[in-house]
């Protein structure tokens, strides 16, 4: 890895998933944004492959395909000489996934999302990313899973292209 030079950027993302919001086999939405100095750098915005029982499960796997972007980006910024400013900020709605990522003594209650689950706890045990509560009415993301109404799309657009 090249030595970094320059000044560090500060990585944020929006994560959020609109649960079962496809009719016909009722799999989630999953929406994320990727920030670089408050710049929108990356969007992703798709039909998760697994059909979730819970909004909780559904959330987890968004986060968890966020931390994998993430990963992947920091390692890129690093490989062309980028420093890095700490780990990347990311922004849930979900605030029982805040606190399984977050706190450590948590514990899983179902092994269906383990996988996700111990994906995200690595990577904030890591250093990769810290997870923070950002209410459902200001997260940038759901623009990307959900149709709103006029108003509240024109503020969260406002928001991303400030």
């Amino acid at each position: 890895m090249p030595e970094a030079l320059g000044k560090s950027v500060q990585v944020n993302f929006f994560c959020d998933a609109a649960h079962a919001q496809d009719l016909l086999n009722r799999r989630s939405q999953t929406g994320i944004l990727i920030f670089v100095n408050g710049s929108p750098i990356r969007w992703y915005s798709k039909r998760q492959n697994t059909v979730e029982a819970s909004a909780y499960g559904s959330e987890y796997t968004a986060l968890r395909i966020a931390g994998e972007m993430i990963e992947a980006l920091r390692y890129k910024l690093r490989m062309m000489g980028v420093a890095l400013d700490g780990p990347a900020n990311g922004f849930v709605d979900n605030e029982s996934v805040v606190f399984n990522t977050t706190i450590p003594s948590s514990c899983l209650k179902k092994k269906h999302n383990s996988t996700n689950y111990h994906k995200t706890r690595e990577l904030v045990a890591h250093g990769v990313m810290r997870i923070c509560h950002e209410p459902g009415v200001t997260n940038s993301a759901d623009v990307l899973t959900k149709g709103l109404s006029g108003p509240h799309h024109k503020k969260i657009m406002s928001q991303i292209l400030h």
